[in-house]
């Protein structure tokens, strides 16, 4: 029981790291500033449930992916772990991630589902970190993963809905902090699953 507790943390610890719900309020507010609440309302709901089915796919599907292409596990953690690290470098230089897209574009609905909920949320960063957890995992752990990466949206949902209040009584300098931590956070994970693919490739 106690193993599937630390497995759950060290997944919701993954996810809410590259999918950093504070840090995508400013975008968030950006793409939904000519919304009006209940509009931004929707469009939360409906972006944090796209990323959610879209990575739930890679979760459940990920294991037949590796056969279907002849995957292996430390060519992926390799590559996974340094597009992971670039991810959580470009966020602690501050700069706008050319991996997620994050650019300002005139109101439209539809941002819900590109670039709000593909690739801001469901970026290759995201799509990355849960193939990491999936490679070895049991029926159970990919049950938990789901879970733990439902959770990571429901607080983007969360955040949205309170993202003027974040901005207003929090600050924008202290949300960059955060992002800044999250990018630290982000490129240790990135360069333990480039260490590990290293490590089980020559222990084959």
């Amino acid at each position: 029981m106690e193993g599937i507790w630390v497995f759950a943390i060290a997944v919701f610890t993954g996810f809410i790291a590259i999918n950093n719900p504070v840090g995508n309020v400013p975008i968030f507010l950006s793409l939904t500033r000519q919304a009006d609440r209940p509009t931004k309302k929707k469009i939360s709901k409906k972006a944090t449930f796209t990323a959610f089915v879209i990575v739930s796919g890679f979760i459940i599907l990920g294991k037949y992916i590796f056969d279907f292409f002849g995957l292996t596990i430390p060519a992926f953690k390799i590559t996974g772990g340094i597009l992971v690290f670039f991810v959580g470098f470009e966020m602690i230089r501050a700069q706008v991630s050319s991996i997620d897209n994050q650019k300002e574009i005139n109101f439209n609905e539809e941002i819900s589902i590109s670039p709000l909920g593909i690739p801001i949320l469901a970026g290759p960063g995201t799509i990355v970190t849960a193939m990491n957890f999936t490679t070895t995992a049991t029926y159970l752990q990919l049950g938990i993963i789901l879970v733990m990466f439902a959770l990571v949206m429901w607080l983007n949902h969360l955040a949205f809905l309170s993202s003027e209040y974040l901005v207003r009584y929090i600050g924008a300098n202290k949300i960059v902090v955060v992002e800044k931590i999250m990018g630290l956070i982000i490129a240790i994970i990135g360069v333990n699953m480039l260490i590990e693919g290293i490590h089980i490739a020559f222990m084959e």
